[in-house]
């Protein structure tokens, strides 16, 4: 079993993690955690924040001349704007001069300040800072590494920002991944991406957000992850909670999901075919996007997810209500972005990549890299 956990606040000194269940000799760098938090900073629409909020990543254990000891991995990524931030976020007894008193409408301002007795909004959205998505990228890194030892990469693409929708049924390979990454908006549609850029810009103009939806393909993902026989081992389930956990999300879908509701049953499954070259069953359609019965069919595993526009306005219009005073006003601003919806994109990429490496895990086991590999070779072979 993989298991993580982060913590950490926006504006606090680092964020960590720690990821328990790796098994011992996985190839893994620094740089290679580098490289994932550097396209999680991706996307044209994205704020000046950007580019101070460098990501300074240190391995503090688990890893041992470039290697997993099979032990926990703990990562750190320091923040490089904490001397500004040392004071208002202090761990040391004491009291702000500055409480935020009016919540944003669509964040977790108000509620949390509900449940927890929170006078000041700034105990919340530190924590509900999507900023603590920087420390799951770095966990998701581990993951895609153990998931390579298996020939399964995963990519993500926007399809649609606001209105603009790409066209359907374009997708990009691994081999695509750097031509995605190298776009604006990392979308694989050129066409319809100098729309969506139009589209940032007015939003941007008006100084309001826009929101989208992103696609995340999976290739070389192993039959039978997952199970049929319990709710919670489904694997459906387990990439739906996962990318609704990424926050500003607020629907998934699996394969055609939404669309094949309006379809016929002769039209809404993938048909099984017996490929004699290789010696494997084989679907020449991704309707249900990879997954049968809660398992992985084989298939290419295609899954999207929706966020709605940021809560965070750099023209605040929203009302809401001051806690002190209760009168009305609008909601504080704090530094945003226009959209996020490219670097979303990564995000899920990790959620998905982390699902996957902790099923894979489950199903062949195995307390080195070696042992993991040699079981999903031998159960590979048996499916034929």
């Amino acid at each position: 079993m993989l298991r993580y956990l982060t913590a950490g606040e926006s504006h606090g000194p680092a964020l960590t993690v720690t990821v328990e269940g790796l098994p011992a000799g996985l190839p893994i760098t620094i740089e290679q955690i580098g490289d994932e938090l550097a396209r999680r900073r991706l996307g044209f629409g994205r704020g000046p924040r950007m580019r101070f909020e460098r990501d300074d990543v240190e391995f503090l254990g688990g890893v041992r001349h470039g290697l997993t000891l099979g032990s926990p991995v703990a990562i750190v990524i320091h923040n490089t704007e904490w001397p500004k931030w040392q004071e208002e976020m202090s761990p040391a007894p004491g009291a702000t001069e500055k409480p935020l008193r009016q919540p944003r409408p669509g964040h977790a301002d108000l509620v949390g300040m509900q449940k927890y007795g929170f006078d000041d909004a700034r105990n919340v959205l530190e924590r509900a800072s999507a900023r603590e998505t920087a420390a799951r990228v770095a966990a998701g890194a581990l993951a895609k590494a153990l998931l390579a030892e298996l020939g399964t990469e995963i990519v993500s693409h926007v399809i649609q920002m606001g209105v603009v929708r790409a066209e359907a049924g374009r997708r990009p390979t691994p081999a695509d991944l750097p031509s995605v990454d190298d776009s604006p908006l990392r979308c694989f549609d050129p066409a319809a991406e100098q729309l969506m850029i139009a589209e940032v810009e007015a939003a941007q103009k008006a100084g309001d957000s826009l929101g989208g939806l992103v696609e995340v393909l999976a290739y070389g993902v192993p039959a039978g992850l997952g199970s049929h026989v319990h709710w919670d081992r489904k694997i459906d389930g387990l990439l739906a909670q996962a990318l609704m956990s990424i926050q500003a999300m607020k629907g998934v879908e699996i394969g055609d999901g939404f669309e094949a509701a309006g379809l016929r049953g002769s039209q809404a499954h993938d048909e099984i075919l017996w490929d004699s070259a290789h010696g494997e069953y084989v679907r020449d359609t991704t309707r249900a996007g990879g997954t049968e019965g809660g398992m992985t069919s084989g298939s290419l595993l295609v899954a999207r997810v929706a966020m709605k526009p940021l809560a965070s306005l750099n023209k605040p219009v929203l009302r809401t209500v001051d806690t002190e005073t209760k009168e009305e006003t609008v909601s504080f601003k704090e530094r945003t972005d226009v959209t996020a919806v490219p670097a979303a994109g990564v995000v899920a990429e990790t959620m998905v990549a982390l699902v996957l490496a902790t099923e894979s895990l489950r199903k062949f086991g195995g307390d080195s890299i070696a042992e993991f590999t040699r079981n999903h070779a031998a159960y590979i072979a048996s499916l034929s």
